[in-house]
């Protein structure tokens, strides 16, 4: 299947959506004891990481499916994805 992926840099997409969240200054010196400074990763000093989401938007623009949850852990399978994908395409 061919399809458009999109890929955020800056967060902006996902900001303008409410899905968004600032790491806590405790998180932030935790990550920092590991070596990860999500703020030079970033590029942009901020301490910023978007809410896994998957959003399957079909040609016309209208919104088929939407999983988003804050706790990444939670994520979608990707064949829940596919077989939406699929339906779509038959």
């Amino acid at each position: 299947m061919a399809f458009e992926v999109l890929r955020d840099l800056g967060n902006r997409v996902a900001e303008a959506y409410g899905l968004v969240f600032t790491l806590p200054g405790d998180l932030q010196a935790i990550y920092l004891k590991f070596g990860i400074d999500l703020a030079r990763g970033n590029g942009d000093g901020t301490w910023r990481l978007p809410i896994p989401a998957r959003f399957v938007i079909d040609r016309h623009g209208i919104v088929r499916a939407v999983d988003a949850d804050p706790d990444y852990t939670r994520r979608s399978e990707p064949a829940q994805t596919v077989e939406i994908l699929q339906r779509l395409r038959g």
